[in-house]
């Protein structure tokens, strides 16, 4: 099993390098974020994060004057470009999972694919409102905080999974990481 990043920052011996990067936009590949990463990769990163961003509402005009209300998500890609990193430069890679724009039941399905991937280090956040939004509002049947995420995380390390009819479930094998406030988030419980 390959070293997770817990352990790297526990045996290491001198400051690690790490980066973070954006998923493309929509209809953009890979090719420029793996410019990016070859340029990076000098450094010897110990792992590399992966954002994770929620859906955005934009208005389409119409031809007849008015405006449509869509909601899109212009960045997505999270679980494949870590595993196109994981599997390319042979990094440890951290996506992100976050509570804005998920229901719990997505939560779920894209911890299985990381899963199946062989990713095994996530990191749970709330995430930001969404753009024009003054205040966080999760998604109906989703995690409000980053603490119920790594309950649900935690959970699925247990083989304990939303439907609870399931014969024989697999326990998972994530390694949680969160960002904190020394003392709390305003909107924490």
């Amino acid at each position: 099993m390959e070293e997770r990043v817990i352990e790297h920052i526990s045996k290491a011996k001198s400051t690690l390098f790490s980066f973070e990067l954006l998923p493309p936009l929509k209809g953009q590949d890979f090719t420029s974020t793996a410019n990016a990463i070859d340029l990076l990769m000098e450094f010897s990163p110990a792992f590399i994060n992966i954002t994770y961003h929620q859906e955005e509402v934009v208005y389409e005009n119409l031809p007849n004057g008015f405006m449509k209300k869509k909601t899109v998500r212009k960045r997505p890609g999270t679980v494949g470009i870590a595993a196109a990193i994981k599997y390319r430069y042979g990094v440890n890679v951290v996506p992100h999972i976050i509570c804005g724009g998920f229901t719990k039941e997505e939560t779920e399905n894209a911890l299985i694919d990381l899963q199946f991937l062989g990713i095994n280090d996530v990191l749970a956040v709330r995430g930001d409102p969404q753009v024009g939004m003054k205040k966080f509002i999760p998604e109906p049947e989703g995690n409000q905080h980053a603490l119920e995420l790594v309950d649900q995380i935690n959970k699925l390390n247990k083989g304990i999974y939303l439907d609870e009819e399931l014969l024989n479930t697999r326990s998972m094998n994530f390694c949680i990481g969160v960002a904190g406030y020394p003392e709390k988030h305003a909107e924490s419980p």
